[in-house]
């Protein structure tokens, strides 16, 4: 099921959305008003025996959709470099040597104090940013509290998944020497345009991922080609932390992003960026010079 924040008539809302309607929370018989709470206490439901009521619902194009969880409860925890031709490319950007060879799992953390909506801008912090670029990443949402999960066992902690565009200012990450200023700037996390709960997916998914720029294609891959995955992922961070219901993982990004390209090209004011996966839809925003 697709589950979304939306706004209709002046009111913020969850709900399902279906072959281009959208089902209030309300109508399916959900107290929880908003979507961390919906994930605190349903994160162990199988949505796919709900049944949609013949009445009630709105078109899609009546509403605003807003990111699903517009305002995360803690930092998106990402993963560095976890595709290897993308880490190939990085390390061409930055001058270095690849051995083709990732041993370890990188992590790094994105401030997220407000998510962007599919369809809303992304700032381009002119003045600010002079290397401007998109990842597109499947995100894994946490359904309930996971301390101590065993691989085999991480698929029962999963609520759902959704887009995430990891913008990033590369400068920014050469002169601070690290990743999370550069990555954390108001407006840096797209996301959305909802939620597909576990139940419609393999764990770990193989999805087709790719991004696109004014329409030309620019990544293009599976998230099957990770390099470490999310069920291992799940228990090597349960290991020594409580990844608490709600929690957003970005599982990094494929190859073909702007610092990768030759020349290297960068995002700037009124470029089109949209990031697709596989089951789950388009997120599509535009960069303006706001």
């Amino acid at each position: 099921m697709k589950i979304a924040t939306y706004e209709y008539q002046e009111k913020v809302m969850i709900g399902a959305v279906e072959d281009g309607r959208v089902w209030s929370g309300a109508l399916l018989g959900w107290e929880e008003t908003d979507m961390q709470e919906l994930i605190r206490r349903r994160g162990g439901e199988d949505f796919s025996a709900l049944q949609l009521p013949a009445e009630g619902s709105v078109a899609l194009e009546e509403v605003r959709l807003m990111a699903p969880i517009p305002h995360p409860a803690q930092d998106v925890i990402c993963l560095g470099i976890n595709y290897m031709e993308h880490a190939a490319e990085s390390a061409r950007f930055k001058n270095e040597t690849f051995d083709g060879h990732r041993d370890m799992s990188v992590y790094f953390s994105k401030r997220v104090g407000r998510a962007v909506a599919c369809g809303e801008p992304i700032p381009a912090h002119t003045g600010l940013v002079r290397q401007l670029d998109y990842e597109s990443e499947l995100a894994v949402i946490i359904g309930r509290d996971a301390r101590h999960v065993r691989a085999e066992d991480a698929s029962d902690y999963v609520f759902g998944y959704t887009i995430i565009n990891d913008v990033s200012a590369r400068t920014l990450q050469s002169e601070h020497k690290q990743w999370y200023f550069g990555k954390s700037l108001d407006g840096f996390c797209p996301m959305g345009p909802w939620i597909v709960t576990a139940d419609e997916m393999t764990c770990p998914p193989d999805l087709a991922i790719c991004s696109r720029v004014n329409g030309e294609l620019r990544q293009n891959s599976r998230t099957s080609c990770m390099i470490f995955r999310i069920p291992e992922v799940i228990e090597e961070l349960s290991g020594g932390m409580t990844l608490q219901a709600g929690t957003i993982i970005a599982t990094g990004t494929p190859a073909g992003v702007g610092m990768g390209m030759n020349p290297p090209t960068f995002l700037k004011p009124g470029d089109l960026v949209e990031c697709e996966i596989e089951g789950i839809g388009i997120l599509s925003n535009r960069v303006e010079d706001i």
